[in-house]
């Protein structure tokens, strides 16, 4: 198995520019001056995906309250975004990533083991962007389920 580049608390972020559920560009730099949550899935409408997201979007009160924006990230075209968007009620922009440019530079896209199997696809990642841009908390293989409860502990919220 190739060992992906991965990132590491004290990194520059790579910075990023990439369009939303409805199609509008929304890029890191935008965010410069505050903590950013940027969070990489699979797949919108999947199982785990969807308990992830709902999980982000029912502490999301608490996380903004602590001074931390939420970016979710996927290879999902924008059409299917505002589906998942609407249909979860999420509050929080998710981005498209289609080319995967973006979980490359982050380290999470590559291989994985899943059911025991090396597969090449999304690294379920999460990373923690201070507002000077470098990475706080660089999280991978996370787990869809209890992540949010683990990051909130980890950044004592």
């Amino acid at each position: 198995m190739t060992e992906q580049k991965r990132l590491a608390a004290g990194d520059r972020a790579p910075d990023f520019t990439l369009p939303d559920s409805e199609g509008a560009e929304v890029s890191l730099s935008d965010y410069r001056g505050r903590s950013v949550i940027i969070y990489f899935y699979p797949a919108a409408a999947t199982p785990g995906c969807t308990k992830q997201a709902c999980d982000f979007r029912d502490n999301l009160a608490e996380l903004d309250g602590a001074g931390h924006a939420v970016l979710g990230v996927s290879p999902d075209k924008p059409a299917k975004l505002a589906s998942f968007v609407a249909a979860e009620g999420l509050t929080f922009p998710l981005l498209s990533d289609p080319d995967k440019a973006v979980m490359n530079a982050y380290g999470a896209f590559g291989e994985k083991v899943m059911y025991g199997k090396t597969v090449t696809g999304v690294i379920r990642s999460t990373f923690v962007v201070g507002a000077d841009g470098l990475l706080t908390h660089a999280f991978y293989n996370v787990r869809a389920t209890g992540h949010v409860a683990k990051l909130r502990k980890d950044l004592k919220i």
